[in-house]
C-alpha cells in the first residue's frame, strides 16, 4: 500500500519541482579569469535565479581562450553529459581580438546554435564587442554578426555586460579586458534580471 501511495505522489509531482539547468558556453569574461570558480558571476547567478522563484542549476562550461571554435569542438560532449535546457553563448571576443574572419565566427556560432536547438535546448546569444583593433569596418563586420543571428534564430540577444563594467572605477583588472571579483556580483544581478524573463 505504501508502495502505490509513494507511486501516486511520484506521479502527482509537478513538473515544475524539477529544475532546469541552465549551461553558460564562454570565455575568460565567463570563467572567473584569475578568481576562484566560486567568485565567477555564473556561480553567483545561480542563488540569485532560485532567489527569484525559478528552479536553475547553472553549469559554467566556460574556458578562459576560448574561440568559438573550441567552444563548437566541446559542445556536444557538454551537451550528452549536462543536457541543458538553456544555453547562454558568451563567445567570440578571443576570436575578434585575433583578427579571425567574420565569416568563420558567424559559421562557427550558427553550428553551436543548431546543436543546442538540435539537442532540445534553448540558445541565448550575447552581443560581442571588441576593441577596434583592426579598423572600423573589421570592427563593424564583427559586431553584427550577433544581432543578425539573433534576428534569423529568433533568439534573445543578451547585452554585452562588459560595457557597464568599463564604466566602473576600480571593476578591471590593468590589462583593460577582464572584470575583477568584485565586479562578479554585479555582474551576477545584471545577468539574472536580464534572462530572467527568457527562463
Amino acid at each position: 500500500m505504501m508502495r502505490i501511495l509513494a507511486l501516486l505522489l511520484l506521479v502527482m509531482t509537478p513538473l515544475s519541482s524539477v529544475a532546469a539547468t541552465l549551461m553558460v558556453l564562454g570565455d575568460s569574461l565567463s570563467a572567473g579569469y584569475q578568481m576562484r570558480a566560486e567568485q565567477s558571476w555564473p556561480r553567483l547567478m545561480e542563488p540569485m535565479l532560485n532567489g527569484n522563484g525559478l528552479k536553475i542549476d547553472v553549469i559554467n562550461a566556460s574556458i578562459s581562450g576560448d574561440t568559438t571554435g573550441n567552444g563548437l569542438a566541446r559542445l556536444p560532449k557538454l551537451l550528452k553529459q549536462h543536457a541543458p535546457d538553456y544555453v547562454i553563448i558568451e563567445l567570440g571576443a578571443n576570436d575578434g581580438l585575433r583578427g579571425f574572419p567574420p565569416a568563420t565566427i558567424e559559421n562557427n556560432l550558427k553550428a553551436i546554435i543548431d546543436l543546442i536547438k538540435d539537442s532540445g535546448g534553448e540558445p541565448m546569444l550575447m552581443q560581442i564587442r571588441i576593441p577596434p583593433n583592426y579598423g572600423k569596418r573589421y570592427t563593424s563586420q564583427f559586431e553584427a554578426i550577433y544581432p543578425r543571428l539573433s534576428k534569423d534564430y529568433a533568439l534573445p540577444l543578451l547585452p554585452f555586460f562588459l560595457e557597464q563594467v568599463i564604466l566602473r572605477d576600480g571593476w578591471m583588472m590593468d590589462d583593460g579586458l577582464h572584470p575583477k571579483a568584485d565586479a562578479q556580483p554585479w555582474i551576477a544581478e545584471f545577468m539574472t534580471d536580464t534572462i530572467t524573463p527568457f527562463l
